[in-house]
């Protein structure tokens, strides 16, 4: 199992540093995936600032969230 998120913060252009539970510092790019139906609502860069951490993972709302695997493996 991957270490899941403990902090986020918004840069820009639809990216987040992540803090994870190891303390490793990560840049994670959500453009690519802003046409994907279920993301389409993060478009909107005021909405998509107001992430939260939630369970280990980065989510909006009870729908809008990311995998904390995936949150981990594509960041760079």
């Amino acid at each position: 199992m991957n270490p899941r998120v403990k902090y986020i913060k918004y840069q820009n252009n639809y990216k987040f540093e992540i803090t994870f539970l190891n303390n490793e510092v990560k840049l994670f790019d959500i453009s690519p995936y802003l046409n994907y139906p279920i993301y389409e609502e993060l478009k909107d860069e005021n909405f998509c600032k107001k992430a939260t951490v939630f369970n280990g993972t980065i989510c909006w709302n009870e729908i809008i969230d990311f995998d904390p695997d995936r949150l981990y493996l594509e960041s760079k």
